[in-house]
């Protein structure tokens, strides 16, 4: 669902991207659910979270890009494959690039890849071309537990654990539900990583 038509106060952005700028974490809405997000480019940052999430570092993170335009200054080569599903994209979507660069170590998987997803939300988009880098984007959830649909459902653990959160307002229009995962290889390779 579309986010679109929601107003944004420019405060709640330069808020965020202050915090975010200060190395700091936020619990932020996306179109799907609440995510915990960093600097994907600050290992410290990154390190954060997982350690507020409990989870392994060896488990990669997504991150979350503006537009398709910025996909490049992260991936080596944007396999055409990739470019064909944003294209006819019509539900949210988080594709695994190979070749990940111009990220913190600790967001990149062994493999080299990075799963990235351009987000359906005004709020999301606004805030990554405000901050100039993409932002980190994992369910505000300790490891193993369900991932929270609405703000509502997110425990305090994780409430406290974060710089900022959100104003709750900008959840209207999430989907409650997490992505689709398509991991594709430079020769038009596609995997299916989650329905």
């Amino acid at each position: 669902m579309n986010t679109e038509n929601i107003e944004i106060d420019a405060s709640e952005i330069e808020a965020a991207v202050t915090v975010l700028k200060e190395g700091g974490i936020i619990l932020y809405p996306t179109d799907t659910i609440w995510g915990i997000g960093c600097d994907a480019t600050n290992a410290d940052a990154v390190a954060r979270v997982f350690e507020l999430k409990q989870r392994s570092e060896s488990k990669s993170l997504v991150t979350l890009v503006s537009d398709a335009d910025m996909i490049g200054k992260y991936v080596k080569e944007i396999p055409e494959v990739a470019i064909n599903l944003l294209e006819v994209n019509d539900k949210p979507m988080t594709i695994i690039y190979p070749g990940a660069m111009n990220l913190a170590a600790n967001v990149i998987a062994e493999d080299g890849s990075v799963g990235i997803r351009v987000p359906n939300s005004e709020f999301c988009r606004q805030l990554i071309r405000k901050f100039h880098k993409p932002i980190v984007s994992t369910s505000a959830n300790i490891s193993g537990e369900p991932a929270p649909a609405s703000y509502d459902e997110i425990s305090m653990e994780i409430v406290e654990g974060v710089d900022h959160v959100v104003d709750p307002y900008l959840e209207e229009g999430s989907t409650g539900e997490a992505s689709q995962i398509i991991k594709v290889g430079l020769h038009s390779e596609i995997e299916i990583i989650r329905q």
